[in-house]
């Protein structure tokens, strides 16, 4: 495990409000890409009527992080942060931009081209979730990271939470061609935030970019790290067995609960709200001397509920209470995603975690669309419910096989064991 420190160039001073900048830019250009994604799937919804077109715009959702993630992390390292999310975010907008003129001198938007625009943001958010969580560790002090990735969570969960709601007032009232500026409004906003933040540079900035073998170190990095690795595998099956279920949650709530679209629409904002608490509880008190106890509970607690869910009758009754689990399944979300980011931010140098997340973040994709693939026909086999009765069981096997493996069980004591050496061995400046 490799221990990183700020760069000595990098004054922490005031990090509190260049912390409060950078989060509030990423809630700005959040929460308008947000409710222009919600708005481009109404309008396929509408406009085709079609699951296969849903499904591929799914899937071009996830293509780019899968396929492309591990080859990202070097140019991360290597290029300018503030740089890097301001062309992104400008990409992004862009897009929008041609999208929203040539369904303005079009009868309606292009099938190609909306499939090409969601392509695009789908790209730019692979190159932004690294550069997010590799820029957080060098913005703030070893001992409040945590408390800073909770605070990130809330700002992520905001936007899931307001997003839905907004989007679907705005698509009812607003032109699909002028809703879609929305995106270029909060990029401008974000950048303009941007601007003004203050972001370390790595030793690597500007060093040549030598693309396979910097996406093997990255890989080699990460599998070296046994406590890591298993984490990740883990992890990975976690992914596998609980997408599925997640995909099928607007049929759950309409067919098997016979509820109607705005239920489906309630459960994505108590699933929301419920992250936004453990979020907050993150923020507010995320200093454990043991992260792995969370993260354990947290296994626990999401495989439980999403069992129980599928073992309630299938009526309005039965729907009250899914409503309730998932409250408490979102609650604990935030505590596996949140706690191990931060122990993944921790276990490497700033100039090579860029690499490690790039490949970490495919590994944890990649069986995402396999699950998916395969949710459909499953669901239609053997009922959807019974899809979250699998994913809750698999859920608790994920949370027994990490709390029986030593190595994964034990990471994060390890991990500050070896943090409070190196501090301990590291000269005072004032030596």
């Amino acid at each position: 495990m490799e221990r990183h420190t700020p760069p000595p160039s990098f004054d922490l001073k005031g990090w509190q409000k260049n912390i409060g900048l950078f989060l509030s830019g990423q809630f700005l250009s959040g929460i308008t890409s947000m409710v222009v994604q919600y708005a481009i799937i109404w309008y396929l919804t509408k406009e085709t009527g079609s699951a296969t077109v849903l499904s591929l715009a799914t899937l071009l959702g996830m293509i780019p992080m899968v396929l492309l993630s591990p080859f990202v992390g070097p140019f991360v390292d290597r290029l300018d942060k503030k740089k890097l999310l301001i062309v992104t975010d400008t990409i992004v907008a862009g897009f929008a931009l041609i999208l929203s003129i040539v369904g303005t001198v079009s009868d309606r938007f292009p099938l190609w081209l909306v499939f090409v625009s969601l392509f695009m943001r789908s790209l730019a958010q692979t190159f932004q979730m690294p550069t997010i969580q590799s820029i957080l560790p060098q913005m703030v002090p070893q001992n409040e990271l945590t408390r800073v990735n909770g605070q990130l969570g809330m700002v992520q969960s905001a936007n899931m939470i307001i997003a839905p709601a907004l989007g679907a007032f705005l698509f009812a009232v607003v032109p699909m061609n002028f809703l879609i500026l929305l995106d270029v409004l909060g990029a401008l906003l974000g950048i303009g935030l941007l601007v003004f933040v203050r972001i370390p540079k790595t030793e690597a900035l500007g060093e040549p970019v030598h693309l396979l073998t910097d996406t093997k170190l990255g890989f080699s990095l990460l599998t070296k790290n046994k406590g890591l690795w298993s984490l990740t595998l883990i992890g990975a099956a976690f992914t596998l067995i609980f997408m599925p279920a997640v995909s099928m949650y607007p049929l759950m709530t309409m067919d098997y609960f016979q509820g109607t679209v705005g239920q489906a629409g309630l459960i994505e904002v108590v699933y929301s709200v419920g992250m936004l608490a453990g979020g907050i509880i993150i923020g507010v008190f995320g200093k454990w001397k043991n992260r792995m106890i969370p993260v354990l509970i947290s296994y626990f607690v999401i495989g439980i509920a999403f069992a129980l869910s599928g073992l309630l009758p299938g009526n309005q009754s039965g729907f009250f209470w899914f409503v309730i689990l998932n409250i408490i399944a979102g609650l604990s979300t935030p505590f596996f995603n949140t706690l191990l980011m931060a122990m993944i931010q921790q276990s490497y140098e700033p100039i090579y975690l860029g690499r490690v997340l790039g490949v970490l973040n495919s590994l944890m994709s990649i069986t995402g669309p396999v699950g998916l693939i395969f949710a459909g026909p499953l669901a239609d086999h053997i009922g959807v419910e019974k899809l979250f009765i699998i994913a809750g069981l698999g859920t608790i096997i994920c949370g027994l096989v990490n709390l029986f493996l030593p190595i994964a069980r034990n990471y994060d004591l390890q991990l500050q064991q070896q943090l409070s050496q190196k501090n301990n061995d590291t000269p005072s400046p004032n030596n």
